[in-house]
């Protein structure tokens, strides 16, 4: 969607003077409408919970950055989600190397 720059920076929209070039005011438009774009794509794409912390958040790099440390966690967290997966991991490859006599002499 070509979004990606309005997610990452924080740019703002100033308006323009009456006398400005077709191009640059073919640019302030394109600029303009991806920050909106964005904006309404992450309020599309998250829940009604999350909807409701992020919707009063004014810019797309503001909603984004929210939502990055909010749901990705620090290095601890996920160093915790990584061992929680292996963990699984490994209690799913015991389950399978099981064989049906164990489950039947219980």
């Amino acid at each position: 969607m070509d979004l990606w720059e309005a997610m990452e920076k924080d740019y703002e929209i100033i308006s323009l003077p009456n006398n400005m070039m077709m191009a640059r005011i073919k640019h302030h438009k394109e600029s303009k409408t991806k920050k909106s774009k964005a904006k309404a794509y992450l309020f599309v794409v998250v829940s009604s919970t999350i909807f409701t912390h992020i919707m009063s958040l004014r810019s797309t790099k503001v909603i984004w950055d929210y939502l990055k440390m909010e749901y990705e966690g620090d290095e601890r967290i996920r160093g915790m989600q990584v061992l929680n997966l292996i963990r699984d991991f490994e209690l799913q490859k015991m389950k399978e190397t099981r064989s049906i006599k164990e489950y039947s002499d219980r």
